[in-house]
């Protein structure tokens, strides 16, 4: 027989001394589903874990509404895809939001939705017979769009694809976030990189104008961020590359100026944690004072459900002044 080791030495301590992470008072409560409100099933959530994290990121964007400090929206296309448009457009009237920057993939969503009422291809069946993207009516609005604001203005990207949906009084405006930011003075942004998206593919893709028009809007993006500083939220939704390596840059470019940049909270919402938006928006720009967050699931269940969480909040506060 193997020897086996003595432990009759072993010193226990008792668990009235012991700090515990999880206390009975904070467990969930079940929900009166017949007179429960929607306030009272978020309160009836357990004190624990993503839940505090969340409500600790609700109390940092109110505070920061309060205190004139950037709220910024980064977005990936398959939030404006699942139909989360008019949420976010709630968010920006409220002003929950005073900055949307999205990749051109979510701008094609957007202005598709507001003049056509309808987006997203089948792209597996699309791409068996070269047809994938080859929309003439969005290419020529897009990449027209583009081609004139270059040759005519110094707006940006974004501002101008808004301009341009207000100025044809796209049949369904209301679901456009580009619109929304014409409409309520707020910065909407968009980042390309040239030969990702449908519109690149068509003969009336300008290089020059997309490329001109992307950078005026890094620009503009770089002029909220310069403000991120003792306050302010960055979240991050859906977007896995282009937005992260946007944001890095920015904040690097608004730091190198000599504005602090400091002491702001981000958080990545996404269905999966990847890389960069862990590093680039949630640890990385936080490490010098601030707080970062991540919180992972579906975005049609996540963001009405953080917007929600804002809009009470938001009232609760008013309604104490």
């Amino acid at each position: 027989m193997f020897t086996q080791l003595d432990i009759t030495g072993i010193q226990t301590n008792s668990i009235l001394q012991r700090q515990n992470k999880v206390a009975l008072k904070d467990c969930a409560t079940p929900f009166d589903i017949v007179n429960g409100s929607f306030s009272s099933f978020l309160d009836s959530l357990p004190s624990i874990l993503k839940v505090n994290d969340l409500r600790h990121l609700v109390s940092h964007v109110i505070a920061s509404r309060e205190q004139g400090k950037p709220i910024i929206l980064l977005i990936g296309a398959h939030v404006i895809k699942v139909g989360l448009a008019p949420v976010l457009i709630d968010l920006m009237e409220h002003g929950l939001v005073t900055v949307v920057a999205m990749n051109s993939a979510a701008a094609i969503h957007d202005s598709e939705s507001a003049l056509f009422g309808v987006t997203s291809e089948d792209v597996a069946v699309n791409l068996l017979d070269g047809s994938f993207g080859m929309w003439k009516e969005t290419g020529d609005f897009i990449n027209g769009t583009l081609v004139d604001a270059f040759h005519t203005s110094e707006i940006g990207y974004g501002e101008a694809l808004g301009q341009a949906l207000v100025a044809s009084q796209a049949p369904h405006l209301e679901y456009s976030v580009l619109a929304a930011g014409i409409r309520l003075g707020i910065p909407v942004t968009v980042h390309a990189a040239i030969g990702t998206d449908i519109v690149h593919q068509q003969p009336s893709m300008d290089g020059a104008a997309t490329g001109a028009l992307s950078f005026r809007d890094f620009k503009v993006l770089a002029n909220s961020v310069k403000d991120l500083q003792g306050g302010g939220v960055v979240l991050n939704i859906g977007s896995a590359v282009i937005l992260p390596e946007i944001f890095l840059k920015v904040l690097t470019v608004v730091r190198n100026l000599g504005y602090p940049a400091s002491g702001f909270v981000t958080a990545n919402f996404d269905m999966i944690q990847h890389y960069r938006p862990n590093m680039n928006v949630v640890s990385r720009p936080t490490q010098d004072g601030g707080t970062g967050y991540t919180f992972t699931g579906h975005h049609e269940i996540m963001i009405p459900l953080l917007a929600a969480m804002l809009r009470i909040q938001m009232m609760k506060e008013e309604s104490h002044d």
